[in-house]
């Protein structure tokens, strides 16, 4: 399968005469020296990480990245660079009996004297079983491994692979990154693409941040052979917008629902709602959706605004009675609603403490003058002896206290001055000035 490349500066090789070029446009502008890859400077530039790396041994190395930004492509120039024999395999078509003939292969490689780099496509897709067979190769020399994944190697990858590994981490290409493949493109193909400038942007926007989709985009352009600017509308009805890169269990779903969290939590409600958008352009279940929107409320508006949390709860009620695309509309009015509602966690910071607390204390009684009597034997023992009813006192509180005998009374929740929490700060107040003159007493 080929990756995403690029060309050198000089020119093209595309032949003169009106025969079609051999080969797709992507293996075409393939790239002769890493300096030549597009859009992954943070590693290849002068003080890129991988550029300081070959000043030394090359380490076995995880490339971690959205598909078509050069995983493959770099890992073939690594080789070139180091002077290792490449050879490729994907983790979805290797066995275990191939990956045997692989290493003996590469066994008898090293033994005539050149080493081997060994590319392993979709390196996630191997269970853990599977990637502990690379680390005895790795350890001993026959293999450097670099594989390639799109996957958090964090929660797809075992703990000694990634010990014997770095992991490098590969950037979607920006618009800056399309128009620079575009231009090379033009230069290979000797002619500029037919399209007008929105045209030519949205070309690039639909590749979605993916180098080789540019590359295939812009050879169905040019193979139109229109002659006259083609506008948005056209382009648009003649090729396929990409559907946006969007894994539902993958780590693609947990990242985009902390940025919709985080943008609720940062009072942005253009953010939240481009982030709960994306999720449901994607495919996201709505029940998802309204499920953690109504925990959003829970843990960081919770009784700065307590309509907040009920608000969600009918959203998620006229999801469910009116269901798609009618029913979204209400989530993303919950959104907006907590976008800008006021924002406190005090009651989930103090439901953490609490929680805590029990785990340390967890043993203690609680103190016998509010333990119930129902039998004689208990009163007996003082269960109930000294309980004071706060209906029967003059301001409906009795100030006593309610944890266990000897525990030092701590402080779990802290309102804010924010929204109606603001008032339930003047009522704590007020409780703890009424408690400690009670104590005195």
């Amino acid at each position: 399968m080929t990756d995403l490349f690029s060309t050198s500066a000089s020119e093209p090789t595309a032949p003169s005469s009106g025969t079609a070029p051999a080969g797709p446009l992507a293996d075409r502008l393939r790239p002769a020296t890493l300096g030549e890859v597009v859009g992954q400077g943070h590693l290849l530039g002068p003080d890129g990480s991988l550029t300081a790396m070959l000043a030394g041994a090359l380490p076995s190395l995880i490339l971690w990245g959205p598909p078509g930004v050069g995983k493959t492509t770099i890992a073939r120039l690594l080789a070139d660079h180091v002077g290792l024999h490449f050879v490729q395999i994907s983790a979805i078509f290797t066995g275990v009996a191939d990956l045997r003939k692989v290493f003996e292969t590469a066994r008898n490689r090293r033994a005539n004297g050149r080493g081997t780099l060994l590319f392993v496509d979709e390196i996630h897709r191997f269970n853990k079983a599977q990637q502990d067979g690379f680390l005895p190769h790795m350890e001993d020399g026959t293999i450097t491994l670099v594989g390639a994944t799109t996957e958090n190697p964090s929660f797809e990858l075992n703990a000694a692979l990634m010990s014997r590994s770095q992991v490098l981490v590969l950037h979607r290409l920006t618009l800056r990154d399309m128009e620079l493949l575009t231009q090379r493109a033009e230069k290979e193909l000797r002619a500029k693409l037919p399209l007008n400038g929105p045209a030519r942007e949205a070309l690039q926007e639909m590749a979605d941040g993916d180098g080789r989709a540019l590359l295939n985009l812009i050879e169905q352009v040019a193979g139109w052979g229109a002659t006259g600017p083609i506008d948005v509308e056209t382009l648009s009805k003649r090729l396929q917008r990409r559907a946006a890169q969007y894994d539902k269990s993958g780590d693609g779903h947990y990242n985009l629902i902390s940025a919709l969290h985080k943008s609720v939590r940062g009072s942005d409600p253009d953010a939240a709602l481009y982030w709960l958008a994306r999720m449901l352009k994607g495919g996201e279940d709505p029940r998802f959706l309204a499920r953690r929107i109504t925990r959003m409320a829970v843990e960081d508006i919770g009784l700065a605004d307590p309509q907040a949390q009920g608000l969600c709860l009918q959203a998620w009620e006229t999801y469910e009675r009116l269901g798609s695309p009618e029913g979204e509309l209400a989530l993303a009015n919950a959104v907006v609603y907590l976008a800008l509602a006021p924002k406190s966690n005090a009651g989930y910071a103090a439901y953490k403490a609490a929680m805590k607390g029990a785990e340390q204390t967890g043993s203690e009684p609680p103190p016998k003058h509010i333990l119930n009597a129902p039998t004689q034997m208990m009163k007996d023992q003082g269960y109930g002896s000294g309980y004071a009813y706060d209906h029967d006192q003059a301001d409906g509180f009795s100030g006593q206290n309610y944890f266990p005998d000897g525990m030092k009374r701590p402080v779990y929740y802290v309102p804010v001055e924010r929204g109606f929490e603001r008032e339930l700060g003047r009522r704590l107040d007020w409780f703890v000035e009424q408690r400690a003159k009670r104590a005195k007493t």
